[in-house]
């Protein structure tokens, strides 16, 4: 990207700052959208100063380590017991967690994001139904890469006082991650032993 003269880089670096604001005290959850009211707050017209989904994702964590606090923290430590408990009435579809309960950046609006794996999603909402679980069935379009943007089944529902949101893949999706809507690259995914290992680390760093 090319570099901008100093004023500029200071206008993308407040816009960042402001689009992370708007995300965690309005629950705005899209980057694009939190860019765009950043920048119509600020009266900014010219693209090239607009600040990069990466710059955003890091003011939001410093945004929620300066202001979220213990709030922040149980917030995540909410989220993410509810995904493994999720993960775990749900482990016979190989679950994953994604996006920003994984990456620690979700605020409390942010629905909790799985990856499911299955040869017939129906199969996912007959389990829910069993464990008496009520579920919407919705369509979840994935990005692949720049042309190739793919639908697959999803199912939403409430757990744990938390929402969550699972699409569906083919039992071979798992060999390949949609990309990332932050940085472009393949979404990092873990699985529910991953996930209780970064627990148990997050558990540690707050006793010391």
């Amino acid at each position: 990207m090319k570099k901008l003269p100093p004023r500029a880089e200071n206008l993308r670096r407040a816009l960042a700052q402001e689009a992370a604001r708007i995300m965690s005290e309005h629950g705005i959850r899209d980057f694009l959208t939190a860019k765009r009211k950043a920048a119509e707050r600020f009266g900014v017209v010219d693209g090239a100063v607009l600040p990069r989904n990466t710059e955003i994702e890091d003011a939001l964590a410093e945004y929620q380590r300066l202001f979220g606090g213990d709030r922040h923290t149980r917030s995540i430590a909410s989220q993410r017991n509810a995904a493994l408990s999720a993960m775990q009435i749900l482990r016979d579809f190989e679950p994953r967690l994604v996006g920003p309960v994984l990456s620690g950046t979700a605020t409390e609006h942010n629905d909790i994001q799985l990856h499911l794996f299955a040869e017939r999603p129906e199969s996912i909402t007959f389990r829910l139904m069993d464990l008496g679980i009520e579920h919407e069935v919705v369509e979840r379009r994935v990005r692949f890469g720049p042309d190739r943007v793919v639908a697959y089944p999803g199912v939403h529902f409430d757990y744990d006082d938390q929402t969550i949101d699972a699409t569906v893949f083919p039992v071979d999706g798992i060999r390949e991650a949609p990309v990332s809507p932050v940085d472009g690259r393949p979404m990092r995914r873990v699985d529910a032993d991953e996930l209780e290992v970064l627990m148990e680390s997050d558990s540690t760093s707050l006793a010391q």
